[in-house]
């Protein structure tokens, strides 16, 4: 019986890099267990190995069947691979892949029955999960797939949050790529996520430029001029909190990602390499948009440390972390406006549509200006 406590489904990821090791050490400790009951998805047999190979053989697992029979206050393991998988440290195998597929395929079907509450997944290899019939390219298309809503890549630190337009696509198609349409369907589902899941009123974007020093007014490119600029006009009109397009290198250089609530970059690595510059050991990688909360840490499987003991757990906790706050920031969102406080109106006025709260003050604040 699914007990009260968030239970946080982990997927082990690639069998030959660092994810049970990570997750091994994050589940040694026990303070863990107050704030959720984890449920690895994976092989007992592999995780025996890699306790052995990293020599943490203090832990003890309880092995489940299913998510269900997961016990309060122990680490859980559901086992969902072949039993005769073989690990190869540091390798990369099709073996290997098929087990983080299948790791990750069960831990899905568990998150749409209700049988764990968030997903946190330990980092896969690309190549390896597609020889095993993988067909996306990462687990966020992936996730899109199988649950409602349009997913956003979201990297996020303690103080700082970088969503990207483009994610995993090759460098030479993101021009074509990028449409006005695009950035605005990017930047509504930022906003709301930052209202909804991270609990943030009135949020302030700042959105990069596509060309190097955002287009230099048209000198090194017109996409700014042309398309970032009236839609960002365009969305402030609408009130939204956008800012920019500033250019990427001079924006991160003088360090002004700090004065706002979230960065919107064009594509991955405009986004990607300053946030694991500031963020690496402790960033998350989180899927904003969807039904759903997923969450993972923003390193990979670094193959060149599997084994040796050397790989720092310290991203898998605050996505694990992130993932539970997320869950409590829906549950008080939601609560607060399942009953939207309705207009009062007063003999001789207008008498309009019901108005939720945020509705309400943006129409007071209309009233001031």
């Amino acid at each position: 019986m699914k007990n009260d406590k968030i239970v946080v489904g982990i997927t082990h990821g690639d069998i030959n890099g660092i994810g049970y090791e990570v997750i091994i050490k994050l589940l040694s400790d026990n303070r863990l267990f107050e704030l959720c009951t984890p449920v690895i998805y994976g092989s007992p047999k592999v995780m025996a190995y890699h306790k052995k190979a990293t020599d943490s053989e203090n832990i003890n697992f309880n092995n489940i069947n299913h998510a269900r029979e997961a016990r309060d206050n122990r680490a859980n393991i559901v086992n969902c691979v072949s039993d005769d998988v073989k690990v190869e440290l540091g390798q990369l195998t099709t073996e290997a892949g098929k087990a983080s597929y299948d790791a990750l395929n069960s831990a899905v079907k568990d998150l749409k029955g209700g049988e764990i509450d968030v997903l946190v997944t330990a980092p896969i290899n690309k190549e390896s999960i597609t020889q095993a019939g993988f067909e996306f390219p990462g687990h966020t298309e992936y996730l899109e797939s199988n649950f409602n809503g349009e997913a956003l890549m979201l990297m996020v630190s303690d103080n700082l949050k970088v969503a990207v337009v483009t994610g995993h696509i090759p460098l030479g198609e993101v021009k074509n790529s990028i449409t006005a349409e695009l950035i605005e369907k990017k930047l509504r589902i930022l906003n709301r996520s930052l209202i909804t899941d991270f609990n943030i009123r009135k949020p302030r974007i700042a959105v990069m430029g596509l060309n190097p020093h955002a287009g230099d007014n048209g000198v090194i490119g017109d996409e700014e001029k042309e398309m970032i600029e009236p839609l960002l006009n365009k969305m402030r009109d609408s009130g939204m909190l956008v800012f920019g397009p500033f250019p990427a290198d001079g924006f991160f250089g003088a360090k002004r990602e700090y004065k706002y609530d979230a960065v919107l970059a064009m594509y991955h690595d405009q986004g990607l390499i300053p946030f694991k510059v500031l963020s690496m050991e402790h960033g998350v990688n989180y899927t904003a948009g969807l039904d759903i909360i997923r969450t993972s840490p923003a390193h990979g499987t670094a193959f060149d440390l599997a084994g040796k003991g050397e790989a720092s757990e310290e991203s898998l906790r605050e996505a694990v972390y992130l993932a539970l706050d997320t869950f409590r920031n829906r549950q008080s969102y939601d609560q607060a406006n399942k009953n939207p406080l309705k207009k009062q109106v007063l003999p001789g006025q207008f008498s309009g549509p019901d108005l939720s709260v945020d509705q309400l003050d943006d129409v007071e604040k209309e009233v001031d200006d």
